[in-house]
Parts: structure tokens; C-alpha cells; sequence
């Protein structure tokens, strides 16, 4: 069975930043701006993103252009000892199980989203009942669109790597920039958005060293390029040997953080300007209103306050919010689907709709058991899988697997890597420093400080 592979080395950056580019960088990384001291937030989740995901990056895709395999397979290649072939194979398969679970619960997110855009759709053309029914929470709205999600999703991976994932997100990368630098150009010439700029860019210096500020813009750093449970293993397991890896991986983690950053031009002004039209964005102790409730709550009730222009505004905001998290769902479905293809030589679009059925069941075993089962799985794969699989993915490509093989991998598509700035630290830094931040976020996650 012959084995997908992206097309250029444009294809593999999109898809890659559109995994990394999801519903955390929209929504997730601009609440965090918001509850830690605005620009010091900024300028310490900037030095971090570089500093931490960029390197625990580099080792998700090296490791995959390397082995050619999903996570099971290739965390065993790694090593010759039986003991770590097996601990390889086990971490490749919590991976899995990980992301399935996260795209379980992403779906339903992403299926509200969804509804959100077409609502004010139907408003215009008169169909205020079917409105109000896209926007209240319900079991039946749900369901619907978490299938209809589900099946974009399935449809799209089933097509493969180069007609799949890497023609529909150099497809969907370019409009939700568009969508994102129109919404900002509007915003801003909103009463109370300068304010909120302000807030945004201005670094508040005597927050920068917080504990919690610096364990939190780690937290987002790491989370925001989706690294951990394989996905980023997997894309680089599709990418070219001709390409240079550390240039692209770059690319890819310029492209996430520079559109996180931008999104933040958004949400924060966008804040403000709620506040202005009296949107209360605040809850009763003074902090800011949690994420699900500042995009399903603050910001419709701005674009209510706003009249016709508002439903133009708030089709193009929550299209943008469906489209990234589009992005970021295929990358997740793509990890188990590239095991069940590669691991047991099942058709593509046999594997893709198994697979994504299964998940969808999944999802509506949450959605009929919401108000227990939601917030659970989220803190169980988010707070406490992640981080461990993320450290088991940088001990396995620091500390057993021969730097060497790992340096001649990387000289495929950069001769001179040998001598680079990013041989001279990466090896050590992916050995040392990467599982001590990991290790700080994990323990910070346990105990919530």
C-alpha cells in the first residue's frame, strides 16, 4: 500500500500550521492575554513559544520523517532494547487514544461554532425561530452538529495526504487569515477597542516573572502546536527528505504564533468594545468571563448590539472559529487513522469512517451526558495526558535515540546541519530543558498553582 506524502513544502507548512492553528490560538491564547497581565502575557508566551514548543516540535517531526510511521511504530524504531520497544509502542497507543478523545469533545466544540455562523444567516432572511434554535444549548443542536462536523472531518482524511488534508487547508489557512485581518480592521474603528489594544500590547513588566503567569504562557506555548500525542509525528512522516526540516518546522511555528498574536488583535479589542456597549465581560469577583462564555455569551451580545452590520460580523467571527478548528480536527483524526491504515493495512476511507465513527460516538455519549462527562474528559486529556505524553515524546528522541541517526535524518534535506546553530543546542535542549518545563507544567496542572 503506498503511502501518502505531501506535495511541496507549502502544502506540508499549511497543513502542519493548520493543526497547530485551532480553537487554543483563537479563543484559548487571547482569554489567557485577558486573566494574565496583557502584553507581559505576550511577551513571555513569545520567548516560550521559541524557547520550548519550537524545539519539542522538532523532535515530534524529525522522529516521524524519520521512522515513516504513526507514533507506534516509530517510538519503537528508536531503540533496540525489547523493554524500550514496548514502552514506545505503549506511549504511541495513549497517543491515540488521547487524541481521539480530545477530538471527541473538539467536535462538539467546533459543532456550536458552526451553528453560531449559520444563525445569524438565518435571521436575515426571517428565520428568527431557527435562529434562536442555533444558538440555545440543546441536546438535538448538538447531535446534528456535532454529525455534521464529524462527517467534514471524515470526508476530508478519507481523500488522503495530498487531496485530503493538504488541499483543503491550502484552502482554509489563507481564508481564515483573510476573515481574521477583516475582522480586526473592523474592530478597531470601534468605540473601546484602543483600550483594549492598549491592554493587549502594553507589557505590564512587574507581572513578567509570576509563577503563574510563566507556568501559563508555557502551558499555551506547548498546547498551541498540538504537541504530545502524534500529530505533528505523523505530518512529518509525510513530509519529503529533500525538505529542510528545521527551516519548515520554523515556518510552522512562526505561522502559529504569529496568528495566535494576531487573533489576540481581535478577541481583546473586541472585549473592550462589548464593555463599551455596556456587555458586562467581567463576573462577580472581577475576573474575566471564561473563554466558553466570552464566545458564546459576550461576543453575541455585542454583535446583537450592533444591528445589521452585527450579523454580518458575527457570521465572519464564528465561520473563522469553525474554519480553525476544521483545521485542527483533521490533524487529530488523521493520527488513529494513520495507525489503523499503516498498522493493519486497512483501506483509507474504510479506516477513516471506522475510526471517525467510533469518535463520533464517543462525542454523543458526551453530549447526552454533558454536564458530568464534558469538563472530565477535558481535564483528564488536556491537564494530565498531554503533558506526560509530551515528555515521553522528548526523552524518547533526547535520551534514547541515537543522535547520530537523528543528526543524519536532519542532513537529508540540510547539508550543513553539523555545524548549525540548531544542532549546537537542539540535542541537549530536547533532552534537558524540555522535559523540566513539561515536568513544571504537569505539576502545576496537578496542583492548580
Amino acid at each position: 500500500m503506498e503511502r501518502g506524502q505531501f506535495s511541496s513544502k507549502l502544502g506540508f507548512i499549511m497543513a502542519a500550521a493548520g493543526a497547530a492553528v485551532g480553537l487554543g490560538n483563537i479563543w484559548g491564547f487571547p482569554t489567557q492575554v485577558a486573566s494574565n497581565g496583557g502584553g507581559a502575557f505576550v511577551l513571555v508566551y513569545l520567548l516560550l513559544a521559541f524557547c520550548l514548543a519550537y524545539p519539542a516540535l522538532m523532535a515530534e517531526l524529525i522522529v516521524g520523517r524519520y521512522a515513516r510511521a504513526n507514533a507506534v511504530i516509530a517510538l519503537p524504531m528508536l531503540s533496540e532494547r525489547k523493554a524500550l520497544k514496548r514502552l514506545g509502542q505503549g506511549v504511541g497507543i495513549a497517543g491515540l487514544v488521547t487524541v481521539a478523545v480530545i477530538l471527541s469533545f473538539y467536535a462538539i466544540i467546533a459543532g456550536w461554532l458552526f451553528s453560531f455562523a449559520l444563525a445569524p444567516l438565518a435571521s436575515s432572511v426571517g428565520g428568527s425561530q431557527i435562529s434562536d434554535w442555533l444558538m440555545a444549548f440543546s441536546i438535538e443542536r448538538n447531535v446534528a452538529f456535532t454529525l455534521i462536523f464529524m462527517v467534514a472531518t471524515i470526508l476530508i482524511i478519507g481523500a488522503g495526504v495530498s487531496q485530503g488534508i493538504e488541499r483543503w487547508t491550502k484552502g482554509m489557512m489563507p481564508a481564515l487569515v483573510l476573515i481574521l485581518l477583516a475582522l480586526i480592521a473592523y474592530m478597531l474603528t470601534l468605540p473601546g477597542a484602543i483600550d483594549g489594544l492598549k491592554h493587549y500590547l502594553v507589557p505590564d513588566f512587574s507581572r513578567i516573572f509570576e509563577p503563574s503567569l510563566i507556568i501559563s504562557a508555557l502551558g499555551q506555548a506547548f498546547f498551541s502546536l498540538s504537541l504530545g500525542v502524534g500529530c505533528m509525528l505523523i505530518y512529518g512522516s509525510y513530509l519529503s527528505s529533500n525538505e529542510n526540516i528545521v527551516k519548515v518546522g520554523a515556518w510552522v511555528t512562526i505561522i502559529d504564533v504569529a496568528l495566535a498574536f494576531v487573533a489576540g488583535l481581535l478577541i481583546i479589542p473586541a472585549m473592550y468594545v462589548a464593555a463599551h456597549y455596556g456587555v458586562e465581560i467581567f463576573d462577580k469577583n472581577g475576573d474575566l468571563h471564561d473563554s466558553d462564555k466570552l464566545i458564546f455569551t459576550v461576543l453575541p451580545a455585542l454583535f446583537a448590539q450592533m444591528g445589521g452590520v452585527g450579523q454580518l460580523v458575527s457570521f465572519a467571527f464564528f465561520l473563522l472559529m469553525s474554519l480553525a478548528a476544521l483545521t485542527s480536527s483533521i490533524s487529530l483524526l488523521e493520527v488513529p487513522v494513520a495507525y489503523v491504515v499503516e498498522g493493519h493495512k486497512v483501506a483509507r476511507k474504510r479506516a477513516s469512517w471506522v475510526i471517525g465513527s467510533l469518535v463520533t460516538l464517543l462525542s454523543l455519549t458526551i453530549v447526552f451526558n454533558f454536564e458530568w462527562l464534558f469538563g472530565l474528559v477535558i481535564m483528564i486529556t488536556t491537564q494530565y495526558s498531554q503533558p506526560i505524553l509530551g515528555l515521553f515524546f522528548c526523552v524518547f528522541a533526547g535520551w534514547i535515540w541515537h543522535r547520530d541517526s537523528a543528526l543524519s535524518e536532519i542532513k537529508k534535506g540540510f547539508a550543513g546541519a553539523q555545524d548549525s546553530l540548531f544542532w549546537k543546542i537542539w540535542p541537549w535542549y530536547v533532552r534537558f530543558v524540555c522535559p523540566l518545563f513539561i515536568l513544571l507544567m504537569f505539576i502545576h496542572a496537578l496542583w492548580g498553582q
